[in-house]
């Protein structure tokens, strides 16, 4: 079994920047693509950005967020800048292992105009 433990959430003020954490430990042999997703009050949960063969971003946080990963830890970051009010949202780390999708719990983003 694969688990997923995201870290680095919180309040911050428009403008201001937050790094995201998440590592995976459990079963697993080989490098896999990762990513972030997001899910704001009332809306469906999002892509923000993914790592694996190629690295993509959706457009809103392209120049802003920046995805990131140590193998050695199967660890993915997403670091956050200039953070707007429109980017408050649980976040969600994803991971792609032998064929299945794993989903970390999430943690909450908030931000302050």
């Amino acid at each position: 079994q694969v688990q997923l433990v995201e870290s680095g959430g919180g309040l911050v003020q428009a403008g201001g920047s937050l790094r995201l954490s998440c590592s995976a430990s459990g079963c697993i042999r080989s490098i896999f693509p990762m990513g972030w997703y997001r899910q704001a009050p009332g809306k469906q949960r999002e892509l923000v950005a993914t790592l694996g063969g190629s690295t993509k971003y959706r457009d809103s946080v392209k120049r802003r967020f920046t995805i990131s990963r140590e193998n050695t830890k199967n660890t993915v970051y997403l670091q956050m800048n200039s953070l707007k009010p429109e980017d408050t949202a649980i976040y969600y780390c994803n991971a792609f292992i032998s064929g299945v999708y794993y989903w970390g719990k999430g943690t909450l983003v908030t931000v302050s105009s």
